[in-house]
């Protein structure tokens, strides 16, 4: 399953805005193992957004729609593995 997860994982990270993919692509490269183990479910739920909103909460993931996701947009932010 864990390869699996990354595989669907990183197929969702394509993104249609430079910025997201840079940053997604190093956060799953820094956090494989732990994805593949099923860390950060919120992760995936995080994907499903648009790029706009998505953006909009990676610059201020204390915006009130973003709270659910602040301690990954804050991993992610911060390159915190």
């Amino acid at each position: 399953m864990g390869a699996d997860r990354v595989r669907k994982l990183r197929w969702l990270c394509r993104r249609g805005m430079k910025e997201l993919d840079v940053l997604l692509e190093s956060f799953l490269e820094q956090n494989q193992q732990a994805l593949e183990g099923g860390s950060w479910p919120e992760f995936e739920a995080l994907l499903h957004n648009e790029d706009d909103v998505f953006w909009i909460w990676v610059q201020y993931p204390d915006h009130h729609d973003a709270v659910v996701y602040r301690s990954i947009l804050e991993r992610m932010r911060y390159g915190l593995g």
